[in-house]
C-alpha cells in the first residue's frame, strides 16, 4: 500500500445538519491508488454526500459514491491527468467521471449542469477521516444491505441544490 505525504493544513470547523462538529483540513489532497494522478483542493467542501444512484454503484463497484462537492476553481490536478467517462445525468447534461487510466481509481467528477463545482470521491482523499455525509441522495436506488445514518437527510433522487446545506 502506498502512503502519500500531505503538507501542513489549516483546520477549520464545519457543521453537518445534525450539528456534529468536525475538522475539515484545507488544503486537502488526494489521488488514485497507484499515485499516477494527484490533486489538491484549496477550499472547504460545500457539501459532503453519498450518492446511491445505479451509475455510482456501477462506477465504484459498491453501494454508491461518497464524496465532497467543492468549487471547481479550487481543484488542481498536480500530477498526471484523469481519464473521463461521460454519461447522461437525469439532472440534465452529462456527468464526467474521472479516474486513473492506470489503476482505475475514481478521482474527480465534473457536471454539465453545475460546471462551477467538482465532486471528489471520499475514498481518494489522503485523509478521509474527516468525511461525514450531510445528505444521502438517490436513496430510491440504494441497496437494502447498505446502512445509512438515520440522522442524515435522505432524498429519493436529488436534494435541493444549495451552496451550503443547513
Amino acid at each position: 500500500m502506498t502512503k502519500h505525504k500531505t503538507g501542513t493544513r489549516k483546520e477549520s470547523q464545519t457543521q453537518t445538519p445534525s450539528d456534529v462538529s468536525m475538522k475539515t483540513k484545507t488544503p486537502f489532497t488526494g489521488g488514485c491508488l497507484c499515485g499516477a494522478v494527484r490533486y489538491e483542493c484549496t477550499a472547504e467542501p460545500m457539501r459532503m454526500l453519498e450518492c446511491h444512484c445505479a451509475d455510482c454503484q456501477h462506477f465504484t463497484g459498491g453501494a454508491g459514491m461518497s464524496g465532497v462537492i467543492v468549487p471547481a476553481k479550487a481543484v488542481f490536478v498536480v500530477k498526471g491527468a484523469p481519464r473521463f467517462y461521460s454519461a447522461p445525468s437525469s439532472a440534465g447534461g452529462n456527468i464526467h467521471r474521472g479516474f486513473c487510466s492506470d489503476c482505475g481509481s475514481p478521482v474527480l467528477a465534473k457536471f454539465d449542469r453545475a460546471p462551477h463545482v467538482y465532486g471528489i470521491p471520499a475514498g481518494s482523499l489522503d485523509d478521509p477521516s474527516w468525511f461525514q455525509p450531510q445528505v444521502y441522495m438517490w436513496t430510491s436506488d440504494a441497496q437494502p444491505w447498505h446502512q445509512m445514518d438515520p440522522a442524515v437527510p435522505k432524498f429519493p433522487e436529488y436534494p435541493p441544490f444549495t451552496a451550503n446545506p443547513k
